[in-house]
């Protein structure tokens, strides 16, 4: 009893501010700053700037209604958000992630940006939805190609034990998610939202003891979609924003909207999630 109660307290993305509906905040402008990046909306104004944050109560009743995907807004350099920056030019700032995206996309790996480089970079954004698409190897940019290396071997390192049971894998390192049985990856990785430093994601191996397909946290008044709680209130669960932007949660696994709804239909009550690492600052 007290474990369904704390669970119907649980924890959500970090609103921007008390009472808040919104699902998450996007970095501080001091946290920009400190990396001398600023997100790009003046590249997407129409569409980066919308983010999917619906009535609490009726996203909560109707988690199946279809949603528009959210854009994964990049950042760059603050001299590509001035006014009058052109979508179509191609950025020749090295970014931070420059050399891993060289070797994903099988470039000569110098750490140095060249218009060829831009290009395929340009590809690879667009692909998968980045914007702008600039060709800026910035953070969201690097998470894009960390996600697509472990496509194929998420578990290269054997941080999540293969066990015969069902077992959901949750990489606070990479910020991903699998599950795997045994040594069969039954469900590819994708991209996570984990607990922000203040309120990390616990670590450890636990088991689903509670679903709820259509849930809203009385504590802080948002959705949770798809919400598998699997210890204390923390669960795994959807959000209806960019997964690559905000502050992190309040110690809950977000995962995009689409991907918590695939997940919802691959987990069953009591299947293993085993968490480790811890996630990266900035």
């Amino acid at each position: 009893m007290k474990r369904t109660l704390v669970a119907l307290l649980a924890c959500a993305s970090l609103p921007a501010l008390a009472g808040s509906p919104a699902v998450a905040v996007a970095p501080s402008p001091a946290a920009h700053a400190a990396s001398g990046l600023l997100p790009g909306a003046a590249y997407a104004p129409q569409r980066a700037e919308r983010h999917h944050t619906p009535d609490p109560v009726r996203a909560a009743q109707a988690p199946d209604a279809p949603v528009e995907e959210p854009l994964h807004l990049e950042d760059v350099p603050r001299s590509e958000t001035e006014r009058g920056a052109r979508a179509a030019s191609c950025s020749g700032s090295t970014g931070p992630f420059q050399r891993q995206a060289e070797r994903y996309l099988r470039r000569a790996v110098d750490g140095l940006q060249s218009e060829a480089d831009c290009r395929a970079i340009r590809r690879f954004q667009r692909a998968h939805r980045i914007a702008p698409a600039s060709g800026f190897a910035g953070p969201v940019t690097g998470a894009m190609l960390r996600l697509m290396r472990a496509q194929k071997d998420p578990n290269r390192d054997g941080h999540c034990p293969e066990r015969r049971e069902r077992t959901v894998c949750v990489d606070l390192d990479r910020q991903l998610l699998w599950v795997q049985q045994g040594r069969r990856v039954v469900f590819e990785p994708v991209a996570i939202r984990s607990g922000q430093p203040t309120n990390e994601t616990r670590t450890g191996t636990y088991r689903i003891y509670l679903r709820k397909r259509a849930h809203t946290s009385n504590l802080y008044h948002t959705p949770m979609p798809f919400a598998q709680f699997f210890d204390r209130g923390e669960a795994l669960h959807g959000v209806y924003d960019d997964i690559y932007q905000g502050l992190g949660s309040h110690g809950c696994v977000n995962l995009g909207w689409r991907d918590a709804s695939r997940l919802w239909g691959a987990l069953r009550h009591g299947d293993v999630v085993h968490v480790w690492g811890r996630r990266p600052s900035g």
